[in-house]
C-alpha cells in the first residue's frame, strides 16, 4: 500500500537579519551556511546563480484558481550530483507570495507526500489550509525529481495498466498465479526503464533532499523552512541529516518510520491499516473482531469470483484497495459503509469507485503517473529486493497481524522491486542531524499509512534537541488542518518561532 497525502479529502526574495525569534529559533542569516553533504557541495555558479522566471500557471481542476497570485518556474538540478557539471534535469516550482510583505519570513516549501505527489498541483488546491501561513511565507510547492513536470518517470501507458488491474491477483493463491504476479513486477520495472532510463538511478530521496537545498539557494533563503506530509517527512528528515546546519523552521505531519526496511514498512502498515480498521468499526457500533471477519469473508468470495461492474470486475485487490482508500480519513467512513453494504448485496460499483480515486483512474480510464513515480523513488531508495519465497514466509505473521490487510501487504515486498532494473540505495534512510534547530514532528495515534510509532522513532532519530515530539489523539493521515490544536501549534511555531514542549498532545 502507499504511503501518501491524500489532499482534498482532509515559495524567492529577501531575507532577514540574523538573530533569534520566539523561544530561540534562529531567523535566517543574510548569507547560505555552507552544505553539510559532500555530493551536494561545488555547484556551478550557472546552477546557484539561477534566476527563477516566474509565469502564469494554469488552474488546477478543484482548486484555488493561481491568477495573478499563483506563479510557476522552473529551475535545473544536476541529473547526478556526483557529476554537477554534467547533465541536468527540470524540477518545477509553483509559488505564492506572502501576503504580509513587511513581514514576510522567507520561504516554506511542502512536500505532500507519496513519494510521486505533484506540490506543483496540490498546493493550489490546499491553498485554503495554510492560509495562515501564507501570509508571513511564500508558499511554495515543486514536483519532485522522477514527478509530473520534473523529468518524471512513466512506466505504463492506460491499457497495460488496466490489464494489470483485470487480471493479475496480488494475493496469489497457486504457483501460476505467483508466477504472473512477478511477471508483472517485472514487466513494470522494463517499462521503467524503456521510457524513463535516463532519471531511474538518480530519483533517490536523497537526491531530492540535495535538490532542495539548490532551489533554496536559488530562491534566496539562509536556512530550508519546510512543511513535509507522509513520504515528505522521510523526505524532511533526510534533509536534516544532510543538510542540519541549514534547517530552519521545519514541520513533519504524518510521520514515515525512519528506521524501517521494506518489510518493516510493510509490517507498520499491516498494524496501521488494521488498528484504524478496528476504529472504524467502534465508531459504526461493530464488534473489530467481527466486523474484520466479515471484511476477510467478502475479500476471499471477490478472489473466488469478482463482481461484474459494467465492463469492468471488482477483484479482491481492486476491492482492498476500495477499503484501504476512506481509511485515510475519518470523515470518509460513511463511504465505507455504503461501500462494504453494496459489496455484500452484490454491486461492487461503490468499491471499484473508491479504488479509481485511490489509483489516480479518471472516469475516461486514463491513469495518473503517481504510482510509476512512488516505485522508482521508493525501489531507488531501498537496496533491499525480498523474494517470492521470503514474501511467502511472511504470510502467516502478517495474517495474525490483520486478517485483512495481512496477505496483500506480505506479498507486496516481493512484487514492489522485484527484478527492478537499478540498484537501490540502502536498507533504511538517515534522519540522524546532530546541530540542526528544532523539528516538529508530529504522529496521529490512528493514523492507518504510517502508525504513530513512526512519530515517536522519528524524533528519536533526529536526536536530542531537535526532534520535538507533538502527538495528535485522533484519526486520519495527518493532523494539520483536522485538529485544531495541532493546527494552533504548529502556526506558533512556523510563524512565531514558538517552540512546543516535547511530548505535547492534542487530543
Amino acid at each position: 500500500m502507499a504511503v501518501v497525502a491524500l489532499a482534498g479529502l482532509l515559495a524567492t526574495g529577501c531575507t532577514q537579519s540574523g538573530g533569534t525569534t520566539g523561544s530561540g529559533t534562529p531567523a535566517p542569516s543574510t548569507a547560505p551556511p555552507a552544505t553539510g553533504d559532500s555530493k551536494g557541495s561545488g555547484l556551478p555558479a550557472s546552477l546557484t546563480g539561477q534566476r527563477p522566471d516566474w509565469n502564469s500557471c494554469a488552474a488546477p481542476e478543484g482548486g484555488e484558481k493561481p491568477g495573478s497570485a499563483w506563479r510557476c518556474a522552473t529551475v535545473q538540478v544536476p541529473l547526478d550530483y556526483a557529476e554537477p557539471g554534467g547533465a541536468t534535469i527540470p524540477v518545477a516550482l509553483i509559488r505564492k507570495e506572502a501576503g504580509d510583505k513587511s513581514g514576510r519570513l522567507g520561504s516554506l516549501l511542502f512536500n505532500f507526500g507519496g513519494p510521486g505527489a505533484s506540490g506543483v498541483d496540490i498546493l493550489p488546491r490546499a491553498a485554503t489550509e495554510y492560509s495562515a501561513l501564507g501570509r508571513r511565507y511564500d508558499l511554495v510547492g515543486f514536483d519532485p525529481r522522477g514527478v509530473r513536470r520534473s523529468a518524471g518517470v512513466v512506466c505504463r501507458d492506460d491499457k497495460e495498466q488496466a490489464a494489470a488491474e483485470a487480471t493479475i491477483d496480488y494475493t496469489p493463491d497457486s504457483a501460476a498465479e505467483e508466477q504472473r504476479f512477478v511477471q508483472d513486477a517485472t514487466s513494470f520495472g522494463k517499462g521503467c526503464a524503456s521510457r524513463s532510463g535516463k532519471v531511474l538511478p538518480y530519483t533517490t530521496t536523497a537526491n531530492t533532499a540535495r535538490d532542495l537545498d539548490l532551489v533554496r539557494q536559488i530562491l534566496g533563503d539562509a536556512k530550508l523552512n519546510y512543511f513535509g506530509i507522509s513520504y515528505g517527512t522521510q523526505l524532511g528528515g533526510t534533509y536534516a541529516h544532510l543538510f542540519p546546519r541549514n534547517v530552519g523552521r521545519f514541520v513533519l505531519d504524518a510521520v514515515v518510520d525512519p528506521t524501517a526496511d521494506s518489510v518493516g514498512h510493510a509490517r507498520n502498515q499491516t498494524v496501521g491499516f488494521q488498528r484504524a480498521l478496528d476504529n472504524y468499526l467502534k465508531a459504526t457500533g461493530q464488534d473489530p473482531k467481527a466486523g474484520t471477519e466479515r471484511i476477510a469473508r467478502l475479500v476471499k468470495r471477490l478472489d473466488e469470483k469478482p463482481l461484474a461492474v459494467g465492463e469492468r470486475r471488482l477483484t479482491d485487490s481492486l476491492a482492498l484497495t476500495g477499503v484501504v482508500m476512506p481509511l485515510y480519513s475519518e470523515q470518509s467512513w460513511p463511504l465505507l459503509t455504503t461501500a462494504l453494504t453494496k459489496a455484500e448485496q452484490g454491486s461492487g460499483a461503490e468499491l471499484l469507485q473508491l479504488a479509481d480515486w485511490y489509483n489516480d483512474r479518471d472516469a475516461s480510464g486514463h491513469y495518473a503517473t503517481q504510482s510509476h513515480s512512488q516505485r522508482a523513488i521508493s525501489c531507488a531508495d531501498s537496496a533491499e529486493r525480498p523474494t517470492v519465497d521470503q514474501a511467502r514466509a511472511l504470510l502467516p505473521e502478517f495474517r495474525r497481524l490483520s486478517p485483512v490487510f495481512g496477505e496483500f501487504l506480505a506479498w507486496d515486498t516481493a512484487g514492489w522491486c522485484a527484478n527492478w532494473p537499478v540498484k537501490g540505495e540502502a536498507k533504511t534512510s538517515d534522519a540522524s542531524a546532530p546541530g540542526a534547530g528544532p523539528v516538529l514532528v508530529v504522529g496521529t495515534t490512528g493514523d492507518p499509512a504510517t502508525p504513530y510509532e513512526g512519530a515517536e522513532r522519528m524524533a528519536k532519530e533526529l536526536g536530542e534537541g531537535v526532534g520535538v515530539l507533538v502527538t495528535n489523539k485522533g484519526e486520519g493521515h495527518g493532523a494539520y488542518g483536522s485538529s485544531a490544536c495541532v493546527t494552533k501549534t504548529v502556526d506558533a511555531y512556523l510563524v512565531d518561532g514558538k517552540v512546543p514542549a516535547y511530548g505535547t498532545t492534542c487530543s
